[in-house]
C-alpha cells in the first residue's frame, strides 16, 4: 500500500447499519491504521447480538472506524478516546457532519490517553475496542486497567487488535478468548472478562 505523508487526509466508509456507505475523513497520523473492511465485517458479525442499546468505548480511537460502525449498527452511545489532538479534531468533525443522525448524547470525543481516561472513568461499558498503535506496549496495560478500575459492565465484550507477527499478550487471568482470527499481519480477538465473585 502506498504510504501518504502524515498530514494528508484519508477516507474510510461505514460498511453497515443506518449510516452504511457514509464516508469518514481523517488525518493521517503516526501509528494510525483504521481497521479494514473485512476485519470490521467479521467483528460486527460477532457483535451483532449485543450492539443494540450498548454503551461502547473506543480506546485509541484514531479514525473512529470501530466506534462509528457500532453507532451505525445500533449502539446507544460511544465514547471516543485518543491522545492525538488532530485525530480527536477529525473525530469531532465527522460526528458533527452526521448532524441530526448522531445527536450529541450518542457520541463523545475525549482528548486523553487511555491510561488517564480509564483511571478516572466512572462509567461501565458493554463493548470496548482496544486497538492501539502496534509495537508500543499499550494494549496489555489498557486491558488490565479495564478490570482493575471496574470499567466493564456485566456480560461485556472487549475487542483486541494486535500484530500477528509480534502479538501483545492477553492477561489470561482476567479474560477468556471467545473468538480469534487473522487478516494479513493483523490478529484480532473478542475477549470476555473472567467472572469475579
Amino acid at each position: 500500500m502506498k504510504r501518504t505523508p502524515a498530514h494528508n487526509a484519508s477516507q474510510l466508509r461505514i460498511i453497515g447499519g443506518a449510516w452504511r456507505g457514509r464516508k469518514l475523513t481523517f488525518t493521517e497520523r503516526p501509528g494510525l491504521r483504521p481497521t479494514g473492511d473485512r476485519v470490521r465485517e467479521t467483528l460486527f458479525n460477532w457483535l451483532s447480538p449485543y450492539l443494540h442499546g450498548a454503551r461502547c468505548l473506543d480506546l485509541f480511537a484514531g479514525s473512529g472506524a470501530l466506534g462509528m460502525e457500532a453507532l451505525s449498527r445500533g449502539a446507544e452511545h460511544c465514547e471516543f478516546v485518543d491522545s492525538d489532538r488532530q485525530a480527536a479534531a477529525s473525530l469531532k468533525a465527522n460526528i458533527t457532519a452526521l448532524g441530526s443522525d448522531c445527536p450529541a448524547e450518542r457520541a463523545q470525543v475525549t482528548l486523553n490517553s487511555a491510561q488517564q481516561f480509564l483511571s478516572t472513568s466512572p462509567a461501565e461499558w458493554h463493548i470496548v475496542f482496544v486497538d492501539p498503535p502496534f509495537g508500543q506496549g499499550l494494549a496489555e496495560p489498557a486491558l488490565t486497567q479495564l478490570i482493575d478500575h471496574n470499567c466493564l459492565a456485566r456480560d461485556s465484550w472487549v475487542y483486541f487488535e494486535t500484530r500477528q507477527s509480534q502479538p501483545e499478550p492477553i492477561p489470561e487471568h482476567l479474560y477468556t478468548m471467545y473468538r480469534e482470527k487473522t487478516a494479513g499481519d493483523v490478529l484480532y480477538r473478542l475477549l470476555a472478562p473472567v467472572a469475579r465473585d
